[in-house]
C-alpha cells in the first residue's frame, strides 16, 4: 500500500514540530495564512504515553482536528516496546502517520538516551523503528534526524536509517553540536537523496535548516533534489510563509493585527486553564513587527496575562 507521502506534489512543504509552538492551535492559524501540505504534532514522549499519569501529562500534545490532516504525530523515547504501543494508538487515533524524532538536541532528552542521542546507538534507533512501524501498522513512519552528532556523518548514520526503509527521512542539515548555529550543510541533504537512489528505496527525502521564504524552498529542493521542504524557525518570522501569494513584507498592519487576535481567541477557547498563558506569548512578533510602535506594542503584550487583556491593547 503506498503512503500518503507518495501521493503529495514535489516539491512539498511541511510545518516542522516545534516545542510548546505547534499545537493543534498553531497549526490551525498557520493553514489560515497559508496551508503547508503537511503538518506535524509537537513531539510527544512515549514514555509519557506508557504511564497512565505520565498520559495526562503529555495527551494534549495529539491533540487535533480533522482540519489539520495530513498530520503526523511525532514521538521520542529510549523502550521500543513503549514505541510499538504509540504506533498503535497513532493508528487507532487517525493520524495520517508516525514520525520518530532523532534529531533533538536539548541536552536533558541527550542525556536519557533519547532524540539525537540514538545517532551514538544505531542499533537501539532500528530496534525502535521496527517497533514503531509494528504498532503503526498501515500508516507510514518516518524519521527525523541530524547528519551526525560531533561530527559530519552522512554516509553511515543515514545509511544505516535507510536500511529500515523508511517511508520517509526528514534531514536536518546539521549536527547536534553544531545546534542552529551554522549554517545548514544542504550539500549533506543533497548527498542523502544520492544514497537513497544509490539503494533504489521509495524513502521519501525533505530538507531541513535555514528556509526563509516559500521560493527559497523551492530553489532548495531543485538544487538539491529534495522531495520535500521542512520549515521550523521561519514560520516564528513569517505566519504566511506557506502561501506563495502572499508577501507578507507588503500586509497591513492591520491584517497583522486581526490575526494575533485570532490566534489569542482560539488559543483561549481551546486551552482556557490547560495551558497557562505565557506560553501564547513566544507568538506576538510573529505579527507584531516591521511597523512603526511594533516593539512598543509588544512590550505592553508581554505584560498581559490573559487573552483579554491583549485584545484590549489590540483592537
Amino acid at each position: 500500500m503506498q503512503s500518503f507521502w507518495q501521493s503529495l506534489p514535489k516539491p512539498f512543504f511541511v510545518l516542522a514540530p516545534m516545542e510548546e509552538v505547534t499545537d493543534t492551535v498553531f497549526r490551525r492559524i498557520i493553514s489560515s495564512c497559508g496551508r503547508p501540505d503537511v503538518m506535524v504534532t509537537e513531539f510527544t514522549s512515549v514514555e509519557g504515553l506508557a504511564s497512565e499519569i505520565g498520559r495526562s501529562k503529555v495527551i494534549h500534545r495529539l491533540q487535533y482536528t480533522t482540519e489539520e490532516q495530513p498530520l503526523v504525530a511525532q514521538i521520542w523515547g529510549i523502550t521500543p516496546e513503549h514505541y510499538y504501543q504509540a504506533g498503535v494508538y497513532a493508528r487507532e487515533q487517525g493520524f495520517a502517520g508516525l514520525d520518530i524524532n532523532m534529531g533533538c538536541p536539548v541536552k536533558k532528552v541527550i542525556k536519557q538516551g533519547a532524540c539525537s542521542a540514538l545517532i551514538k546507538n544505531p542499533q537501539l534507533a532500528s530496534d525502535i523503528i521496527q517497533a514503531a512501524k509494528e504498532g503503526a501498522g498501515d500508516i507510514p513512519v518516518s524519521v527525523k534526524t541530524r547528519i551526525g552528532f560531533s561530527e559530519i556523518q552522512t554516509e553511515e548514520w543515514i545509511g544505516h536509517l535507510l536500511k529500515s526503509n523508511l517511508d520517509a527521512l526528514t534531514i536536518h542539515g546539521r549536527t547536534v553540536k553544531e545546534l542552529s548555529d551554522y549554517p545548514t550543510h544542504w550539500d549533506e541533504i543533497g548527498k542523502v537523496v544520492q544514497l537513497r537512489n544509490q539503494a533504489k528505496l521509495d524513502t521519501v527525502i525533505i530538507g531541513n535548516g535555514d528556509i526563509s521564504s516559500y521560493q527559497q524552498g523551492l530553489a532548495m529542493s531543485e538544487q538539491y533534489k529534495v522531495d520535500g521542504i521542512m520549515i521550523g524557525r521561519g514560520v516564528l518570522h513569517n505566519p504566511w510563509i506557506f502561501n506563495p501569494n502572499i508577501d507578507h513584507n507588503t500586509l497591513s498592519t492591520e491584517i497583522k493585527v486581526q490575526k494575533l487576535i485570532e490566534h489569542i481567541q482560539l488559543f483561549d477557547q481551546t486551552w482556557r486553564q490547560e495551558k497557562n498563558f505565557a506560553v501564547m506569548k513566544k507568538c506576538f512578533k510573529m505579527y507584531i513587527n516591521n511597523f512603526l510602535g511594533a516593539s512598543d506594542i509588544r512590550s505592553k503584550l508581554m505584560q498581559c496575562n490573559t487573552a483579554q487583556e491583549c485584545i484590549k491593547i489590540l483592537v
